[in-house]
């Protein structure tokens, strides 16, 4: 069996940015034993495997090299980017085209931006925002993270950690200082463990210099699920935009990501998050960059 596969950079436009992702476009005749194999093979972060089911729906299951998760933002910007840059979605010339893909975290919708018949982004909405709980006894998260109390929060404020799920739960662990953020010294065992206990997917750490500019620092652990850091991820980005708002961090309802920086892999995430009388709707998104293609021999 031979099947087109891609690697995608995503939340970049540049070559050697972003987060890059595995991407099947067309993973019909794929067993669950094969998906699990080639993510492995291809050890990125996250292998997205796509099943059509009609022009404006697809199916998405998504596989880090040791399992496979309910969730991931920058494959599925990886991927529906790739569908439209080689021809697997109709394109339209100018505006939105709003498809839709179906995940173990449910049916979200996914926005793709054309202008001159080009991709120019694309934007994933996310699952409800749902708070998990606040992390009140801190001491074995600040031992994995080998930081102190008074490193974490907002300003000169401590702000508790809090577990939200936007699809994936993960802690938002708020960082006083950019340099405490630069240089955190993760014991990914310690973490791992702290994980498997909370059933959480990682930390989601940030700093936030200004409120009034919507931009935010981050850096995100998930050694339980494989991922020691992640240049760019848009669930737990989703989740943070969510946990600003709600709090009162954010101004406004826009919000950009910078991550990635300690690997050398500059990643801008894009974020939005709108109130409505059913709760909030957060989205994602950004750019991506094809950088390799090739085929799979089974």
């Amino acid at each position: 069996m031979e099947i087109n596969i891609y690697q995608v950079d995503a939340f970049t436009k540049d070559t050697f940015g972003g987060n890059p992702a595995g991407v099947v476009p067309d993973a019909k005749d794929l067993t669950e034993e094969n998906m699990e194999k080639i993510a492995r093979e291809m050890n990125l972060s996250e292998t997205a495997f796509i099943i059509p089911i009609d022009e404006n729906n697809f199916e998405v299951r998504f596989f880090t090299p040791l399992c496979e998760v309910d969730l991931c933002g920058h494959a599925t910007i990886g991927s529906f980017f790739t569908l439209a840059e080689k021809g697997y979605i109709r394109p339209i010339t100018n505006g939105k085209l709003r498809i839709f893909q179906k995940t173990k975290a449910g049916i979200l919708p996914v926005e793709i931006y054309y202008n001159q018949g080009k991709v120019e982004r694309v934007m994933m909405t996310q699952s409800m925002p749902t708070t998990i709980g606040t992390i009140t006894d801190i001491e074995e998260l600040i031992d994995a993270l080998n930081i102190t109390e008074d490193d974490i929060g907002i300003e000169d404020k401590f702000v508790s950690p809090e577990i939200i799920s936007t699809g994936l739960p993960d802690i938002m662990l708020p960082i006083k200082r950019k340099d405490i953020l630069d240089n955190l010294d993760v014991d990914m065992k310690r973490l791992s463990d702290l994980s498997r206990k909370l059933k959480i997917t990682g930390v989601h750490a940030f700093f936030l210099p200004d409120k009034d500019l919507e931009i935010v620092y981050t850096r995100n652990f998930a050694p339980y699920v494989g991922i020691d850091e992640e240049a760019a991820t848009g669930t737990s980005n989703g989740a943070l935009i969510y946990f600003l708002k709600k709090n009162g961090y954010l101004k406004g309802n826009e919000m950009i990501s910078y991550q990635g920086e300690i690997l050398n892999r500059p990643s801008y995430i894009n974020c939005t998050i709108d109130e409505t009388d059913e709760g909030y709707i957060v989205k994602v998104g950004g750019r991506a960059r094809i950088v390799l293609e090739g085929i799979f021999c089974m």
